[in-house]
């Protein structure tokens, strides 16, 4: 990729995660890939809103600085294992968008199939577990999902997404932020209606028109029920053809091994709330 055209998306990237409120003060780290020997990165230790051409530092996939007066992020290590596991990406951006972060410290991956661009786009976002940052601790939870997925939460951390150029995954951040606000309102609101295996399947099929990377991430069309026949893809990932991202290919359906049906806690819940107000 041109350097001058990577440093300038680099920058616009990281002017618009500070405006948008998805990072404070001096978090978060952008990067991108140049060639087979060269990664540009933000520096550390400076706010990402505000960040100048000279500011970006250059690495060897060792970590190693080229070139900068500055040195590169401290989550640098993070950048090189997504490009390690995923040569068909060419950036980084890794964040602390408020919502989708909420979302991660409360252990919910979005996963419901629920915003037909959402679909499109990232189809689910899965929970990597906990790394302690800016050590390799943060990457190794990433792996299961890496080969499946463009967006990953990162438990009590933040958000990391991937795409073929700087813009293509800051974007993929800006998508998942909104699917966490549309969601959190929802539930607020007292249901999610969740589009059904079919309409799913349709917009697949615009996904593969479109030419975007498979295998096709997974998305849940019915909470705690599987409508096919579980199977693990190769690696054992759950994929759209056989169960959500947000939990094990052998879930038992909602009712089984002590669980309850939706319908049945709203119907108590409702009771509940009857014989409190004859109490009143």
């Amino acid at each position: 990729m041109n350097l001058h055209e990577a440093k300038r998306d680099i920058i616009e990237a990281g002017r618009r995660v500070y405006q948008q409120g998805y990072v404070a003060s001096n978090d978060g780290n952008i990067s991108c890939r140049l060639d087979e020997d060269r990664i540009l990165t933000t520096p550390t230790g400076m706010s990402k809103g505000f960040l100048e051409l000279s500011d970006l530092v250059i690495v060897d996939y060792d970590g190693k600085k080229v070139s900068g007066s500055r040195n590169p992020s401290s989550e640098i290590g993070m950048h090189l294992f997504l490009y390690r596991e995923r040569p068909d990406a060419n950036a980084v951006v890794h964040a602390h968008p408020p919502t989708a972060t909420g979302f991660a410290v409360a252990g919910i991956p979005l996963t419901e199939c629920v915003l037909p661009e959402v679909i499109i786009t990232l189809g689910a976002i899965p929970i990597a577990g906990y790394g302690t940052p800016g050590g390799p601790e943060i990457s190794e939870p990433i792996r299961k999902w890496v080969q499946d997925y463009d967006a990953y939460l990162l438990e009590n951390h933040g958000a990391t997404t991937i795409g073929t150029d700087v813009m293509n995954a800051y974007y993929k951040m800006e998508t998942m932020e909104h699917f966490a606000k549309i969601l959190f309102v929802a539930k607020q609101l007292g249901g999610v209606n969740l589009l059904d295996e079919r309409q799913v399947a349709d917009l697949i099929k615009i996904r593969e028109r479109m030419g975007l990377r498979g295998p096709q991430p997974a998305c849940d069309w019915t909470p705690g029920v599987s409508q096919i026949q579980p199977a693990a893809s190769s690696n054992g990932i759950p994929t759209l053809k056989t169960k959500s991202a947000g939990a094990p290919a052998n879930a038992a359906p909602s009712g089984q091994n002590g669980n309850v049906q939706p319908d049945l806690v709203d119907e108590i819940t409702r009771r509940v709330m009857q014989e409190l107000k004859k109490l009143s």
